[in-house]
Parts: C-alpha cells; sequence; structure tokens
C-alpha cells in the first residue's frame, strides 16, 4: 500500500510558470524538475500544436512517464502566451523584447523554444522531442537552426508541416484567422466574466458528444477563456496559414534516421494525400498512418493509447541508453 502512494506521488507532475523571451510560459514536468542539478541523460519534452496549452497532454505525458519506468523526466513547454499567468506574475515581462522578437508570432515561437533550452536543459542532454501539429513544424525548424541539438529521435504526431492553408480546415480557418479573429474577443471576454465553475460547466456540455472524453482536458479547454490567450492562440494560427508552405525535405532528408511520422487516416488539418507524398519522396523513412481511428486532437480522448504506440516505436532506441 505504501509502495503505491510513493508511486502515485511521483507520478504527480509539477507545473511552473517562468518567463522566456520575456513571455510567459508554462511548464508540465513529469521526474526530475531541475536537470541541471539532477543530471538526466535524457529529457523527453513534448511541444505542443495549438492552442498550446500542456495541460491537453498530461495523460499523454504520464503515460509515457510510467511506460519509460519513471527513468526519463517528460516535459512539456507551452507556446509563449498560451497560459494564464499565475497572480504575481504578466502575460509579459518585458514588453519591448517580446515585440521586438515578435515572440507570440511562429516564428518567434520557434525561437522561445530554442531559447528555453538554452536556459533549462545542459547542452550535453540527449532530447527525445515529440511534437503534435505545428510542434512538428516547429520541431523541424529547431533541428533546422541548431543542427548541435543532441536529438535522439523527433516522434512528429498529425504533422502540419505543409500547405496548411489549402487543407480542408485551413480553407475554412484561413479567412478566419487572418482576418475575422477579432470579432471573437468580444464573446470570450464576456465567457471569461463568469465563475470557473461554471466555464467548467459550458465546457463539459460543449464537448458532451465525445464519449471517452479525457477529463484532464477540461482545465486545459477553461484557461483558453481568456482573451489574452485566445488572441495569442489566433495570431499564431493566422501565421501558421500564411507561412506554412512547402515542406523542409532538406531538413527532412538530414536527418531522416531520427524522424518519425504519423499522420492522420481523416485528418482534416492534414489530408492523407500528404501521408503518400511524403511516403513517395522518402520511401526509407519511418512514415506511419494511423490505423486507430484517432482525431487530430488525440488528446481529447486518445492521450494514453497514442502514449502507448510512441511507447512501442521507441523501444529499442533507449534501450541501449
Amino acid at each position: 500500500m505504501e509502495m503505491g502512494t510513493a508511486g502515485e506521488e511521483m507520478d504527480k507532475p509539477s507545473v511552473e510558470h517562468l518567463y522566456c523571451c520575456g513571455a510567459v510560459t508554462e511548464v508540465l514536468k513529469f521526474g526530475a524538475q531541475d536537470l541541471r542539478r539532477m543530471g538526466a541523460r535524457l529529457l523527453v519534452l513534448v511541444i505542443p500544436g495549438n492552442p498550446g496549452v500542456v495541460g491537453f497532454y498530461k495523460t499523454f505525458m504520464q503515460t509515457l512517464y510510467q511506460a519509460f519506468g519513471r527513468r526519463y523526466p517528460v516535459w512539456a513547454v507551452s507556446h509563449a502566451g498560451h497560459c494564464n499567468p499565475p497572480d504575481a506574475m504578466d502575460m509579459v515581462d518585458d514588453a519591448y523584447v517580446t515585440e521586438a522578437r515578435g515572440v507570440f508570432g511562429l516564428q518567434g515561437q520557434i525561437e522561445h523554444k530554442l531559447a528555453f533550452l538554452r536556459e533549462h536543459v545542459p547542452r550535453e542532454t540527449r532530447l527525445l522531442l515529440i511534437g503534435h501539429s505545428i510542434g512538428c513544424y516547429i520541431i523541424l525548424d529547431m533541428m533546422r537552426r541548431d543542427p548541435g541539438l543532441k536529438v535522439l529521435k523527433s516522434v512528429l504526431l498529425f504533422p502540419t508541416i505543409e500547405r496548411m492553408a489549402a487543407t480542408p480546415q485551413g480553407k475554412v480557418m484561413t479567412p478566419v484567422l487572418c482576418h475575422l479573429r477579432y470579432v471573437a474577443y468580444l464573446p470570450i471576454f464576456l465567457l471569461s466574466l463568469l465563475p470557473d465553475r461554471l466555464k467548467a460547466c459550458a465546457v463539459r456540455w460543449v464537448m458532451g458528444g465525445i464519449r471517452s472524453l479525457d477529463h484532464a482536458t477540461i482545465p486545459a479547454t477553461v484557461s483558453l477563456i481568456s482573451v489574452d490567450c485566445a488572441a495569442n492562440a489566433m495570431y499564431m494560427g493566422s501565421q501558421e496559414m500564411r507561412m506554412v508552405l512547402e515542406r523542409d525535405n532538406a531538413t527532412i532528408r538530414q536527418n531522416l534516421n531520427k524522424l518519425v511520422f504519423y499522420y492522420g487516416a481523416t485528418d482534416h488539418w492534414c489530408p492523407v494525400q500528404y501521408y503518400h507524398d511524403i511516403k513517395r519522396d522518402f520511401p526509407s523513412g519511418d512514415i506511419r498512418l494511423c490505423e486507430k481511428g484517432l482525431r487530430h486532437a488525440f488528446v481529447l480522448d486518445a492521450g494514453k493509447r497514442m502514449a502507448d504506440m510512441v511507447t512501442e516505436w521507441l523501444h529499442a532506441d533507449l534501450k541501449d541508453l
């Protein structure tokens, strides 16, 4: 009984808020909290999709941490400004720095992740990067910008790494994100005035159609009922539509043995044709098509299933560490 209680305590994550590139950032951590002090050989780092709220990945990360025998810390770093700062912090530490760096835009978010690694992860620590959706694009660009990163493997889940505006979902969302997003600010502001209990009830009602909803995602969804968070997420989304165009074949070719791609079979952000295209261009790559019926937003109802698959894929890479 005592051992079970100790295991449960080890599996509880810590949440840290810090400033990175001048913007508030939330870090969800399973395992070691200070890598410089603990000297971990490997860090599993999750780069989220958009919105980049780390709470969506809690079940996914906990399953990974347990499946890896609690040997490796599993962290997720939010996108800059995609979290509500605690009372003692503001959304930005230095408005001049955040504006000069364009940290809330897509390119700024990439630099934000590299800055996080420089500030919080020893250079000699090996990295197992897991990206979801636009997080996959961010990881590929991190590897391009800093070839010295000690990346053991990058797992790219439902990767939005090309022609986003041309996808079925992109055709719908491009005009919304690029021209109409300001219309959403007033209703979001009005909803933000509700007590958290009522916000949670509203979220449960909206998401009631998801049969196996992971209730750990409800607080993460509630956190988005904030004008600042929603505005930052939508601004980043507008840049994705304009900037995610051609697939970065040069970076993929250079790192092909370190990459695992997992495409959805019914993903409106990334059509199956994109899977066939990349499979044709890189026939020797580890490029998989979902056979489990998982949705693009797998964290809503299949975080554990996805983590179980990732664990299986990485078993050979981790056994000799």
